[in-house]
């Protein structure tokens, strides 16, 4: 009988221990960024201005058991109206047809995030860095807070975004790689409210 209890207590403290927590994902403190290689010469960097995701984070094994988020096509921002009206267009990201881009964790493993994510309709297997994670905070208005970070690249053409003009110099002018970064700040869900 005693055995039985000190493997139920070891349970509950498992369980415990591995719990997650649910966080929001706090768009005025966060950003979903790219950047992308351009004229052969430098690189163009962009956001998405809306967006919206929430994770299950444990903060003391640094673990996250989900994350799921969304962003919306037609809010990509570049500092270049004409240019962020091209990649609304068909030629890219064919903003009208395709509204959101979705990224869903599938597993997570030290310093490494496997996650889908979906661009255009196409869903692909894209593992990204895990940087900052970071234990909680409460902020001066009394939220709770952690967050962390993802870093990794996708080919633009596995997603079918195929538009590009070849230099006279010789290249083209868009690259193929597009490198994403991923800063997240997250809102700890109170479930009593």
């Amino acid at each position: 009988m005693k055995m039985i209890h000190t493997l139920a207590l070891t349970t509950l403290i498992g369980l415990t221990t591995a719990s997650a927590t649910e966080y929001l994902v706090d768009s005025t403190h966060s950003t979903v960024g790219f950047k992308i290689r351009h004229m052969m010469v430098a690189s163009v960097r962009g956001t998405f201005k809306k967006y919206s995701g929430h994770y299950d984070y444990n903060p003391k094994t640094h673990q996250i058991k989900s994350l799921e988020g969304t962003a919306q096509i037609a809010s990509i921002f570049t500092d270049d109206k004409q240019r962020d009206k091209h990649l609304r267009s068909k030629d890219f990201f064919d903003a009208e047809k395709y509204p959101k881009m979705t990224l869903k964790l599938i597993k997570h493993t030290g310093d490494k995030a496997l996650v889908e994510l979906t661009i255009k309709g196409i869903t692909k297997q894209v593992e990204f860095d895990v940087d900052y994670l970071s234990n909680e905070s409460k902020d001066p208005w009394g939220a709770i807070k952690t967050g962390f970070e993802l870093h990794g690249k996708i080919s633009r053409k596995a997603y079918n975004i195929l538009f590009n003009k070849i230099l006279e110099t010789g290249g083209v002018a868009v690259g193929d790689e597009v490198k994403i970064n991923l800063e997240l700040e997250g809102i700890k869900v109170d479930k009593k409210s």
